[in-house]
């Protein structure tokens, strides 16, 4: 076996998936539409291992790193050797020429972080490589009915109508909210300051595949302190983004969602960074009984997310909500 390593050429991609065969992660499945020519708009550099046989070079492995505009405090890293080429040091090799290409990243950013799924061959390459986990996340199927409805104020509907929203997906408002959210609870991989129109293009715009929001607020407040009547709407205090059609009580106005036909609807559920841990359970727990009583969602749980962990792991532990796929391990240099 004589190894050569090249940059990526055009065509790699169908060679390599011819003899790779299917992902074998999720996180596979993402990284290898990273896989594609180096360049510096963004900077990336692409290297392939090629088994040359008979003066025949056959492409058997690849392996990337780029600088990301989110999350720039590391580089993403990713490679993948075909299953009987490996451990005969194809990895090993283009690991460290990735390591010589992030050492001259323009952002002079030079620590690595992929993503992998506990037990498998890449978790352990990255283990044996120094990676050590930063972060665990996994996606969670809330059943239907997996929590008691509120009762807000008096129990009216009009006292519901003051506290729950159904908001447009650019409200400035909301982006504040989540552009906050997002940055407090990555804290471990920092997103830096970011800007409404940044919240607005990764989670909330139509390229996003955002479709509505919806949003618990505090009781309506007033202007002019106690004994004057409240009118002004009450600070916002919890977030649910659907990236399908979602309405309070969990229906389906427009029938135009995964509900319809048993499937979870996808949703991004956070809350104001201010407020307290109690308060922030509290929210969570009523926006996320809202929209999840007639019909199941998924959401995306960090364990960084201190308050929907504190919801949703006691549902996963009396079974009424469970685990979608394997959970997700961020592995990264150690700082």
């Amino acid at each position: 076996m004589a190894i050569e390593y090249r940059e990526w050429r055009e065509g790699d991609d169908l060679a390599l998936l011819e003899l790779w065969g299917g992902p074998e992660t999720e996180q596979a499945r993402q990284f290898r539409g990273t896989l594609a020519p180096s360049g510096n708009s963004p900077w990336r550099r692409c290297i392939v291992a090629e088994d040359v046989v008979d003066g025949v070079a056959i492409p058997i492995g690849a392996a990337v790193v780029h600088e990301a505009s989110l999350h720039p405090e590391r580089l993403w890293a990713y490679i993948e050797v075909a299953r009987d080429h490996r451990r005969a040091g194809v990895g090993s090799t283009l690991l460290t020429m990735l390591r010589h290409e992030a050492g001259q990243a323009p952002s002079g950013v030079a620590k690595l972080r992929t993503k992998v799924e506990p037990g498998t061959p890449g978790a352990a390459f990255a283990e044996a490589a120094g990676l050590a986990p930063i972060q665990r996340s996994r996606l969670v199927v809330i059943e239907p009915a997996a929590l008691k409805l509120p009762v807000f104020g008096d129990g009216s509907e009009a006292a519901a109508s003051e506290q729950i929203e159904d908001l447009a997906t650019g409200s400035v408002e909301l982006s504040d909210v989540v552009g906050r959210y997002y940055t407090a609870v990555h804290g471990w991989d920092s997103p830096g300051e970011l800007s409404i129109g940044t919240v607005q293009r990764l989670f909330l715009d139509e390229l996003s595949g955002a479709h509505g929001a919806i949003v618990l607020r505090a009781p309506k407040a007033s202007a002019f302190g106690q004994g004057v009547p409240a009118s002004r709407k009450g600070r916002l205090e919890a977030f649910a983004i659907s990236y399908a059609e979602l309405a309070p009580g969990g229906g389906n106005p427009g029938g135009g969602d995964g509900s319809a036909s048993g499937q979870p609807t996808d949703v991004f559920v956070g809350h104001e960074p201010k407020l307290s841990e109690e308060e922030a359970r509290a929210a969570v727990r009523d926006l996320l009984a809202l929209i999840a009583f007639q019909h199941p969602v998924v959401l995306e749980l960090d364990d960084s997310m201190a308050a929907l962990r504190a919801v949703v792991e006691p549902l996963l532990e009396s079974g009424k909500a469970r685990l979608r796929g394997s959970e997700t391990q961020v592995v990264s240099d150690p700082a």
